[in-house]
């Protein structure tokens, strides 16, 4: 996971991954456990298929501000997604060389929510009138991770997230945790036999108590039978908010991928294939599941499954 700190991309990759690591404990539940069982002899050799960001679709910011970072350092803009029903608008981003995780950056399309949501948000944004990344040296490793810890706009009363909360659960994510990473994945096919299934791996993460994604089944498959992806529940975490009331919210969770090989490299001994033998790319219908593993149904039913 850790990379070397030579680069700015490394510096900016290694702090949010710290703080990420820090904050959502399944990391080290699951780290410490393979640890244990000998899947992997350490932290680094886990292999980190992509990382993930939300942001709000306003003046300045959005997926035009955001990816500016990541272009910055070599990373290529790839397909775009559109979700009707969650009203958001994603790409994905290819990395500069092989090693480095893929980017998925996803933005609410808020001229679609209500007025009074709108109304909520712009509040909080409005005071934003210029692009903050314009006033970044991207070159400045840890400047540019300092930023994507820094709120941009003030802290919102409960009142407000509730109200978001309502009408665009990923509306309410962002407005309370901003720029915070939403997930990052593991690669499931990269482990040893025995793990190196989804339905081997959940069986393993359900094994020690971690609660599974069940939007649309456990393994969210795409129609090529070649993506195919599950996640934890996002764990809820005490917040503080700008009147002083604490409330219980989703936080960040942990994804699993598993890219199958393509066909026309079916035939290639498994000691050969490499990245680019495999399927890339992500899959609308998984992701707009996978969305889901911050959702107030799925944090209340985990203790269900």
């Amino acid at each position: 996971m850790h990379f070397d700190q030579q680069n700015p991309l490394d510096i900016v990759l290694n702090d949010l991954f710290d703080h990420y690591s820090r904050n959502v404990k399944d990391v080290s539940r699951i780290t410490d456990e393979l640890l244990d069982r000998g899947v992997i002899s350490t932290q680094q050799d886990i292999v980190n298929d992509h990382i993930a960001f939300r942001t709000l679709g306003v003046d300045h910011l959005g997926i035009a501000s955001f990816e500016k970072i990541f272009l910055a350092y070599g990373y290529k803009r790839e397909d775009a997604y559109h979700f009707e029903g969650k009203k958001l608008d994603a790409y994905w981003y290819s990395p500069p060389e092989e090693g480095y995780p893929r980017i998925f950056v996803s933005e609410l399309i808020v001229t679609a929510l209500s007025e009074a949501a709108q109304q909520i948000i712009s509040q909080y944004t409005a005071k934003i009138t210029t692009d903050p990344l314009n006033a970044l040296d991207l070159n400045d490793g840890k400047q540019v991770a300092a930023f994507l810890q820094h709120p941009l706009w003030e802290l919102p009363t409960s009142a407000d997230y509730k109200q978001l909360l309502q009408e665009s659960e990923y509306a309410a994510w962002v407005i309370y945790n901003r720029y915070y990473l939403n997930h990052y994945t593991i690669s499931i096919h990269e482990l040893k036999q025995g793990y190196n299934t989804l339905e081997e791996f959940n069986a393993f993460l359900e094994s020690i108590g971690i609660k599974l994604n069940s939007a649309g089944g456990k393994i969210k498959t795409s129609d090529d039978g070649l993506l195919r992806q599950s996640s934890t529940i996002s764990a809820l975490y005490e917040a503080s908010f700008a009147d002083g009331v604490k409330l219980e919210i989703a936080g960040s969770y942990v994804e699993f991928a598993e890219r199958g090989v393509l066909p026309k490299y079916k035939d290639l001994p498994e000691s050969e294939i490499k990245a680019k033998h495999r399927r890339d790319g992500f899959e609308v219908n998984n992701a707009d599941r996978i969305f889901e593993s911050t959702y107030t149904d799925q944090i209340k039913g985990a203790g269900k499954q």
